[in-house]
């Protein structure tokens, strides 16, 4: 009999995995902080013989060196990645024994990254697992668009070969072990897949799986958001052989030496809720709350190799913040300090607070300044009208142009909001933050971008605009839609008659062209919104649909 172990770390969205039998096991894609595989393994009461990498890491630091150091265990890396230490490269077809009756083999499923591998747990020969690394996840794939720009269309590609590649050669009833997509920055989308698959369920929900190539790789492309900026430092530093991790106890700092650093221009990291920030907090500092992704998100915004001083309630909370951060490169803080705001200022300094409020507070707000730090990907989705979009991982570089004001700044739940205010009230910014889940902005009515289907029907004092080409128009639209192609829009061509001076509703087929038609009308001073899910939500909603005599018939 076999076992596998699930190493989770939740904060990365990932998974590595402890797989073995009775007396020896293999370690795939392990987290740098090892001690915890280590005591895996113990309570397993297995050596560790191999250590596997699906492909070199984009966006963790990983342990596998420092593992394969400590166990003495063989060290498998595919054998195209470039790195610059002693391992045991692994080539496609490749078979390993890790215990009796129990084989890892190499199966080349290039498209994450160039040389990515996975591997088939085969137990007497038979199939029962794959471990995919980033390759064929729960209902999505890995992102391709992490190694070049150059290569970014032809890894979508053999991310598509690859998945069909693994559903084509293993049975229905593999369980597929991914190590991203549990909310991983490298998944390429966030489906809702749930946290176990396998390969025959996959058939049956996988986007890879289920369209045409042509449609799958557009989808996937358009689909891709921002890639972290600290991306760019893990798959050097795993190239390159990380160092063992550290995870002694930081230097402790008093008040005077916090407000050196801070007047230096170093990070003051304030790792307490951001109910307990708002309340009170030292001038300056930022807040990154130590719970969920907070260690993605500071690596993220942090100048790199910038020092980094943090805050913490108690030393357990600092010791798990200082364990998070290795995973993605942040090795020592420069300094911390445990306790409460009032331990970290010196003399009689007053701490700085800030507002926290709901969607229906903003509603009632005069002359606020809305800011909206979701990622592009969320913004499509709907948002604010009048909103000013900065993505949270750019807006360090772009305090300065924020409109003067009050500003309410948002997210979709209130995480990133928290650190977007506590950047702003860092430069002196009034600020409030929106601690609500966004869906309750359009309950508390305040004015969306982008309306449902049956709020443009229900919109009889505006125009409908349908954007697409007029032969997809004359084959269905909704009644009384006037075609005013985008093509015709972006010559600046101008509205039509009927259109003058009035409220308009843009719609196209998927939504995707509609709202760049809102985004040029807008430019142009036209009070506009666009449809959701355009003319196919439409359908699917069952609202009426009319077509020109003639329409469908050779052209």
């Amino acid at each position: 009999m076999y076992f596998v172990d699930t190493i989770e770390t939740p904060g990365l969205g990932n998974r590595g995995y402890l797989v073995g039998g009775a007396e020896a096991a293999a370690v795939v894609d392990p987290p740098r902080d090892v001690d915890r595989v280590i005591a895996a393994a113990a309570r397993r009461g297995v050596r560790v013989t191999h250590v596997v990498e699906t492909h070199v890491h984009n966006d963790y630091v990983s342990g596998g060196l420092e593992l394969a150091r400590l166990t003495g265990a063989r060290y498998l890396v595919p054998a195209a990645a470039h790195v610059a230490f002693e391992r045991t490269p692994v080539a496609d077809g490749d078979r390993v024994r890790i215990d009796a009756d129990l084989a890892l083999r190499a199966l080349a499923t290039p498209g994450h990254t160039p040389h990515h591998t996975s591997y088939v747990l085969e137990e007497s020969g038979r199939a029962v697992a794959v471990f995919t690394g980033g390759s064929l996840l729960i209902g999505t794939v890995g992102r391709p668009d992490l190694v070049e720009p150059a290569l970014t269309a032809r890894l979508a590609r053999a991310q598509y070969d690859s998945a069909h590649r693994l559903a084509a050669e293993l049975p229905d009833e593999t369980a597929v072990l991914p190590t991203h997509g549990f909310g991983s920055l490298c998944a390429a989308t966030q489906a809702d897949g749930g946290t176990d698959t396998t390969i025959g369920r996959e058939r049956k929900i996988n986007d890879a799986l289920l369209k045409d190539v042509e449609t799958f790789v557009a989808e996937l492309l358009a689909g891709l958001d921002d890639i972290p900026a600290y991306y760019a430092h893990m798959a050097p530093a795993n190239a390159h052989g990380p160092a063992p991790v550290d995870l002694t106890p930081p230097r402790l700092a008093g008040a005077e030496e916090i407000a050196a650093r801070l007047a230096a221009g170093e990070w003051v990291v304030d790792l307490r809720n951001r109910v307990a920030f708002a309340e009170g907090h030292v001038p300056g500092s930022l807040n990154f709350a130590a719970e969920g992704q907070f260690a993605a998100l500071l690596a993220w915004l942090l100048p790199w190799g910038r020092p980094v001083t943090l805050l913490a309630e108690t030393p357990e909370r600092l010791a798990e913040a200082q364990r998070e951060l290795v995973r993605v490169g942040i090795d020592r803080p420069a300094a911390a300090a445990t306790g409460s705001p009032a331990d970290w200022t010196a003399g009689d300094e007053p701490l700085r607070s800030f507002r926290r409020a709901g969607f229906a507070e903003l509603a009632a707000a005069d002359d606020a300044v809305v800011l909206d730090v979701r990622r592009d990907g969320e913004r499509a989705s709907g948002y604010i009208k009048g909103s000013v979009h900065i993505p949270l991982h750019l807006l360090r570089d772009r305090l300065a142009g924020i409109p003067d004001g009050t500003v309410w700044v948002h997210c979709a739940a209130g995480a990133r909001a928290a650190i977007a205010a506590s950047l702003l009230d860092a430069v002196g910014r009034e600020v409030v933050a929106v601690d609500d889940a966004f869906s309750a902005a359009r309950e508390a009515g305040l004015p969306m971008a982008r309306v449902t289907p049956a709020e443009a029907l229900a919109r009889t004092d505006a125009v409908l605009l349908d954007v697409r080409e007029p032969e997809a128009w004359a084959d269905g639209h909704a009644p009384g839609a006037l075609s005013v192609p985008l093509a015709a829009l972006e010559t600046g061509a101008p509205l039509p008659s009927a259109a003058e001076g009035r409220p308009v509703v843009a719609i196209c087929r998927s939504g995707r062209r509609s709202r760049d038609a809102a985004a040029l009308l807008t430019a142009r001073g036209v009070d506009v919104v666009d449809v959701l899910g355009g003319m196919r939500a439409w359908a699917e909603a069952g609202l009426p649909v009319v077509a020109e005599p003639g329409a469908g018939r050779d052209r």
